[in-house]
């Protein structure tokens, strides 16, 4: 509830006290138990990662990205090479840290250091990474950066409001939905209404926890299999609040 007001008796919004500028992403690995994000970097990742978007049969993965299915290997080490030099998306490979292969991407995009602002996006995890812990984990790394390591105040998730994978995912992960933008955007030939999702800095600290319990070796069984769900570390968490 915010009962902050001026010298008019206007609401105002709560005082923001010793602000920095928060920095922008690095090239620095980002390295968990399960997987190593590292900047993307075509002549290190270009086969393993088509190899591995390759495992998705009817190519339905890329249904809600601007850009692919790529006809050929050529076709998508062009576009691999032209996001890698970017700054903003700035892409990341993720490599499974067991075979060494790099089996999907995502990126940090509109990045504003100035408000402390940063969304994650351009996520494309291959069926070697989907449903598997190191996709979670590559997610907890890279809010671990945004909140801990670059000082970001907010967390942005964006995709197609008709993309539901994209929606359950968020809020799994521990983003709100705060709405829907209608016709914000085309691609592809066709309308995108955008589901907007964020995390914020003071939510983190109990998301955080969330994280590491469900991360944590005691809740996986000897075939890798989840003791328990991420929801329930969360729920616990919010419990604590």
């Amino acid at each position: 509830m915010n009962n902050n007001t001026n010298h008019l008796g206007q609401p105002i919004g709560f005082p923001v006290y010793g602000w920095q500028l928060a920095a922008k992403p690095t090239s620095v690995a980002m390295v968990g138990q399960y997987c190593t994000l590292l900047p993307l970097d075509p002549d290190a990742h270009l086969s393993d990662l088509f190899d591995a978007f390759q495992t998705d049969i009817n190519q339905h993965n890329w249904t809600y990205l601007p850009y692919g299915p790529f006809d050929d290997i050529d076709e998508f080490k062009s576009w691999l090479t032209g996001v890698s030099t970017a700054s903003d998306p700035y892409f990341y490979s993720i490599v499974n840290q067991r075979t060494g292969k790099a089996v999907g991407i995502a990126s940090y995009l509109r990045i504003n250091p100035l408000d402390g602002v940063i969304e994650v996006g351009h996520i494309h995890f291959s069926p070697l990474l989907q449903r598997t812990p190191l996709a979670t984990e590559a997610m907890y790394l890279m809010m671990h950066r945004v909140f801990d390591e670059l000082g970001y105040r907010r967390y942005e998730w964006k995709c197609d409001a008709l993309n539901e994978p994209s929606r359950r995912a968020a809020v799994r992960f521990g983003f709100q939905y705060e709405g829907t933008f209608r016709q914000m955007t085309m691609y592809k030939g066709r309308n995108r209404d955008t589901a907007w999702f964020s995390m914020l800095d003071h939510e983190w600290s109990n998301i955080k926890r969330a994280y590491e319990g469900w991360l944590s070796p005691k809740n996986f069984n000897e075939s890798g299999v989840q003791r328990c769900a991420l929801k329930e570390f969360t729920k616990l968490m919010e419990k604590k609040i």
